[in-house]
């Protein structure tokens, strides 16, 4: 049968639209990335009898809808895809998660669920039931090993916090990597009368990361989380020994965060004050370039949309999804953090 001329100068025109599109996406892909986020109360709408969630309920003080849940997933995976620059993250570490459910609810949204991600998750004995998680594309990282560390307290049984998610694999079939995925105890309570709690938290990744440095020292190591604590507080400069990228030497870990802290837009604002809760801490091997791999750098990722005009404090604030108990239709309380590499053979 016979093509219409203009039939087929529109089939043509669609054709090397389509062409450009594809030339333009493949000329950056050989930059990936692995994304920290702590999603702030991405809960269910159920209430779960043996956790502090009520208020995340039909019932509850935020009148908390599957339909307010739909659109928190939605924001969350529109995060994921800006902040992978529309090359979706390798891995993305996640926190403040109910459960997997909510998990599998944000990895069918579209267009996330053309990435097939894949997730590692583990009911954690925090009192609120939040979970730390891992979700990773099986294209590009193939785990091996995976366990849920507890954080406890030798002198208190009644102490409950999350869980530190361990995962080993491997990246893009040549590189082993070893991911902690945190999120350490809060603040709530007061900062020195939490201390203890966090201290205890960084000695349990501290002696993690040791026992994995004592079978092979130059492993390639990427903790990342919330972690309540900034770069140069106690828990991370003495326990953890997490150097700056600039005073870091042969076999330490280098806090890739720590100049954050200069920065006018940090991870977390509260009233007039920006800090960096949120961080990147790797071993020095991680920096180093291989055969397929070379990290590249790392960052907040503060687009204008996860922003609004802070009208009590001055400046800019997270655009967060509730504001006290009023629904504030946003994202978290937090910016997400990157640490972009390449790949070789991409």
């Amino acid at each position: 049968m016979k093509v219409p001329l203009h039939l087929f100068i529109v089939s043509l025109f669609l054709f090397f639209s389509s062409f450009r599109v594809s030339a333009q996406v493949s000329s950056v892909t050989n930059e990936f990335s692995i994304m920290f986020y702590n999603t702030e109360n991405f809960f269910d709408v159920e209430n779960d009898s043996i956790t502090k969630d009520e208020e995340f309920t039909k019932e509850g003080n935020r009148r908390w809808t599957s339909g307010r849940l739909h659109v928190k997933a939605e924001r969350l995976a529109k995060v994921i895809l800006a902040a992978g620059k529309w090359n979706a993250p390798v891995l993305v570490g996640l926190c403040e998660i109910e459960n997997r459910d909510v998990l599998e609810m944000l990895c069918r949204i579209e267009p996330l669920t053309r990435y097939h991600y894949k997730i590692i998750q583990k009911e954690s004995p925090d009192s609120r039931g939040i979970d730390v998680a891992l979700i990773y594309r099986p294209d590009l990282f193939h785990p091996v090993d995976y366990s849920a560390i507890p954080v406890v307290d030798p002198d208190d049984n009644s102490f409950k916090t999350r869980d530190i998610l361990m995962v080993s694999g491997v990246l893009n079939g040549c590189d082993t990597i070893h991911v902690f995925v945190n999120h350490w105890p809060s603040r709530y309570g007061g900062i020195m009368e939490t201390k203890k709690y966090r201290r205890l938290a960084a000695m349990t990744l501290k002696s993690s990361i040791l026992r994995i440095l004592s079978m092979r020292s130059n492993a390639k190591i990427v903790c990342m989380g919330d972690f309540n604590d900034t770069p140069a507080d106690e828990s991370l400069t003495t326990i953890i020994e997490a150097k700056p990228t600039d005073g870091a030497m042969k076999g330490e870990l280098v806090n890739l965060s720590a100049r954050w802290t200069s920065y006018d837009i940090q991870t977390i604002k509260s009233k007039y004050r920006w800090e960096v809760f949120d961080q990147f801490i790797v071993s020095d091997y991680f920096l180093t370039p291989t055969e397929c791999f070379q990290f590249k750098d790392c960052e907040i990722f503060n687009a204008p949309f996860l922003l609004e005009p802070d009208i009590s404090y001055g400046g800019v604030k997270p655009k967060r999804t509730y504001i006290g108990y009023r629904y504030n239709n946003g994202f978290s309380d937090h910016l997400p953090v990157l640490l972009r590499f390449s790949l070789k053979g991409y």
